[in-house]
């Protein structure tokens, strides 16, 4: 059968794409606007992502691909976002997920702290990766969902928000990626750079900064495929006029000292605070001075609003405003339980995959969507890359409300840690840019 490459139905589109074709814009619009109105069937998408999967697509097809995405729903617009009759320049960030990731939380606040309005649509964990919005709602009487007009009432009087997005902000991205995610074609740079840009650029913000993971608890596990996805999804930026650069950055080892909810919060209140892990205050300051750099102030020293209690300032804000109490104690664990070091040395390698997988383990992330939460669960590491320890020194405190948890985040932490007689170097997070 001769199959027309041109043709609006979705077997003429999935043969097209099968023999190496490019879609054309007017296929692609088709075949998001039909999926996400029930039209075409879950066979026939599942049938074109994987040919996807294994043609891939060109620049132009992931640009129409990500705007047919955005076209499905509303999109949001803070153009005209003024405080003291000043327009306010917006700038988000997003990170493609890692172990110990709590930058959102302590950079948020810390570029609000210079006049500018900072909108962060974010999610919850999935299995190894945390998600900002389960760490924040272990704070007494915070909430997620804001409607817009909150939102845009917080940013004009407090230049920070973190919340849940909406519904309505690219349907058809929610409902492709959750079949991707049963179909076996969630490995694809073209379709994972379209599904975070489609909902970044409808969140409406002027500039975005993305921070690409890459290692062992990263999706993308060597430099060139992250290199790639970091590239394409600049491009999306820049085709859809959002001024978009992106630091790659080491997740070999997990971020700071902990892996969990409550624990992230109180280590990113640390680094509010002036103090904090080295690795954490790092990445905060590099991604907050791209942030700035976007926002039209490409001289300043975020390094400064730390040191004075500002950035603070703002994150008490933010957590007000969204109902939360920032002096309330964070909910603690019940059960703790120590991992010894094995041997004397320096930890020459912590993995980022199992400290993740254990926290995950011990009640901090879920399986699957919809799942409860601990927040008081998770990890806690006593010395990091590079540190000496001795033998049964505690390396590892495990918390958790429900002991039975133990054994297995034990087990998950088997062959985590290398210690070595040599100091290892230790470099820095950030290892590429893309501008």
């Amino acid at each position: 059968m001769t199959v027309d490459a041109h043709a609006l139905d979705a077997v003429s589109i999935i043969a097209a794409k099968r023999d190496g074709a490019e879609l054309t814009n007017e296929q692609i619009d088709y075949i998001i606007a039909t999926y996400t109105a029930g039209e075409v069937a879950e066979e026939q998408m599942s049938a074109l992502l994987m040919a996807i999967v294994w043609r891939g697509m060109t620049r132009r097809e992931i640009a129409r691909w990500t705007a047919a995405m955005i076209a499905t729903g509303t999109r949001l617009v803070f153009a005209g976002l003024r405080r003291d009759s000043r327009q306010l320049p917006t700038v988000d960030k997003h990170s493609t997920g890692g172990v110990g990731d709590k930058i959102t939380l302590p950079l948020g606040p810390l570029v609000a702290s210079y006049g500018v309005a900072v909108p962060q649509l974010s999610g919850r964990g999935l299995g190894h990766t945390g998600g900002t919005l389960d760490k924040l709602e272990s704070i007494a009487g915070w909430r997620a969902d804001l409607s817009v007009e909150e939102m845009t009432n917080q940013l004009a009087d407090v230049g920070a928000v973190v919340c849940a997005a909406g519904a309505d902000l690219a349907p058809a991205d929610r409902k492709i990626y959750a079949l991707r995610d049963v179909t076996g074609t969630v490995e694809s740079i073209p379709l994972i750079a379209s599904s975070i840009m489609s909902k970044k650029i409808a969140e409406g913000t002027a500039a975005l900064v993305l921070d690409v993971k890459v290692g062992s608890g990263a999706f993308m596990k060597n430099l060139d495929d992250a290199t790639e996805l970091a590239r394409t999804m600049v491009e999306l930026g820049a085709d859809a006029g959002v001024a978009t650069t992106a630091l790659l950055t080491d997740m070999n080892t997990p971020l700071g000292r902990t892996a969990g909810n409550a624990l992230e919060v109180a280590e990113s209140l640390e680094v509010l605070a002036g103090g904090g892990p080295e690795d954490v205050v790092e990445l905060t300051l590099a991604l907050a001075r791209e942030m700035l750099s976007l926002a039209g102030l490409p001289d300043i020293d975020p390094a400064e609003n730390l040191r004075n209690g500002r950035a603070m300032d703002s994150w008490r804000a933010m957590i007000a405003g969204q109902g939360g109490d920032p002096d309330a104690a964070l909910p603690v664990a019940s059960e703790r339980d120590v991992v010894v070091a094995p041997a004397d040395g320096y930890v020459s390698r912590l993995d980022a995959m199992a400290v993740g997988r254990a926290a995950w383990l011990l009640g901090a992330g879920r399986a699957t969507p919809g799942q409860p939460v601990q927040a008081e669960a998770g990890v806690q590491w006593h010395a990091g890359l590079g540190d000496r320890v001795q033998a049964g020194d505690p390396l590892f405190t495990l918390h958790t409300q429900t002991s039975e948890r133990f054994p297995s985040a034990r087990a998950a932490l088997t062959g985590a840690v290398t210690v070595s007689e040599a100091a290892v170097p230790v470099a820095g997070r950030v290892v590429g840019r893309i501008s």
